[in-house]
């Protein structure tokens, strides 16, 4: 018996070159490094889950690098040969004991053609019959007959370009004037690796959480739906390996995740916090921001014990959507809904208003909420534009329309 860590490091020459063809196979550019489409497209021939591969991906890329190199394509290979017969790939696969004699070469439906395909792409014959390489290279159309082959240093992807710019130019930049003092914390991988997210905003009862219920056409950690006040914490709503959640204090600190900044609101408002993971096709596109009702009152204004504004412009400078949902029957803006609003200041454009439960009203009621709604908002969005505002209800209709001020 060997463990899983002995096995993956001896393996033999004979394995070390049908890997190296098969990773040339998947690097299309040849820069030496597998990410982004390569990666989907060839271990998706191992009809491994999308869970189990995501679990092979960062298992393989302990570096956090974003790509594979050889050695790591080797050991992602080799997971998912473990994977397929059988084995729970999981953060502890390295100390389990294994039988090697009954592991098997990973098994890749299709990988012939795409070897194939490769190296009919890579050689092309000439006038005399004689094949000739040609170097496929994604920028090679725009690239002088002078310019050399791109190192392994090279960009491979546009969120890796981002990393070295930041990184080479404006990272210096923001230390030596003391950005992060005075604006906002520096950039980690964390930030660059972070999916699209998007923040719901509005008053209680106004149907935030079953809207994401309602796009994920399920239930998720920590969801409570109810006309009074449900939701009193922040909910981050992503993709993860199973159902769970996890506590504010947790994330803040966890390097993976893109809430490090969070830290600065002391630990009143991490209590309040939370990270809400489950698997799902959607998750694994965008992520979900789901607040605590605003209310109304001098009551429950003084009762937070944390910077609720402080927080949703935090949010609101990380999120790349933010829907403000409203009640048909409760179009009042209060006095921290406005200073909500204002902490939205500058990320106008980020900003989406929808007006939900409209099934609860008819036809002409709703255009006399329609306007009432207009003329609130004209008094705290200083824009120059008319909001369109969306309609619909995730409740019943299943649908929302768009309607524009005529």
């Amino acid at each position: 018996m060997k463990t899983v860590s002995d096995w993956i490091h001896s393996c033999s020459k004979e394995q070390s070159t049908t890997y190296k063809e098969w990773f040339n196979s998947a690097d299309s550019d040849g820069d030496g490094r597998i990410s982004g489409n390569d990666a989907t497209t060839f271990f998706s021939l191992s009809n491994l889950s999308r869970s189990q591969l995501k679990q092979v991906w960062a298992i393989a890329d302990a570096k956090r690098q974003g790509f594979l190199g050889f050695q790591e394509f080797v050991i992602a290979m080799q997971l998912v040969a473990l994977a397929q017969a059988g084995y729970d790939i999981n953060s502890d696969i390295f100390n389990a004991e294994i039988d090697k004699e009954n592991i098997k070469s990973p098994v890749m439906e299709g990988l012939d053609a795409l070897i194939a395909k490769t190296k009919s792409l890579h050689s092309q014959p000439d006038a005399s019959g004689t094949a000739q390489p040609q170097l496929l290279s994604l920028n090679s159309w725009a690239a002088p007959k002078s310019a050399k082959k791109l190192s392994l240093s090279a960009v491979t992807s546009i969120i890796d370009g981002l990393k070295r710019l930041y990184m080479e130019k404006l990272k210096p930049l923001e230390v030596t004037y003391q950005f992060n003092d005075f604006v906002s914390p520096l950039l980690t991988n964390s930030d660059f690796d972070a999916k699209p997210m998007v923040m719901l905003l509005g008053q209680y009862s106004t149907g935030k959480t079953t809207f994401i219920k309602h796009l994920l056409r399920c239930d998720y950690p920590g969801a409570h739906i109810g006309p009074e006040p449900t939701t009193d914490r922040f909910v981050v709503v992503m993709s993860g390996p199973d159902e769970r959640s996890i506590p504010g204090n947790t994330i803040a600190v966890d390097a993976d995740m893109p809430f490090s900044g969070l830290t600065t609101f002391g630990g009143s408002f991490l209590s309040k916090f939370q990270c809400s993971q489950l698997p799902h096709p959607l998750l694994d596109e965008i992520t979900f921001v789901d607040t605590p009702g605003v209310l109304s009152g001098e009551k429950q204004r003084t009762q937070r014990s944390y910077d609720f504004t402080g927080v949703i412009s935090w949010f609101a400078a990380k999120c790349d959507l933010i829907l403000l949902l409203f009640d048909p029957h409760k179009l009042d803006i209060s006095d921290e809904f406005k200073r909500v609003i204002g902490a939205l200041h500058g990320h106008d454009d980020k900003i989406r208003v929808v007006l939900n439960k409209a099934d609860q009203i008819d036809t002409q009621q709703l255009m006399r909420v329609y306007g009432a709604l207009m003329w609130s908002l004209g008094k705290v969005l200083n824009t120059p534009e008319v909001m369109r505002v969306y309609i619909g209800s995730s409740l019943k209709r299943n649908r929302m329309i768009s309607l524009q001020i005529w």
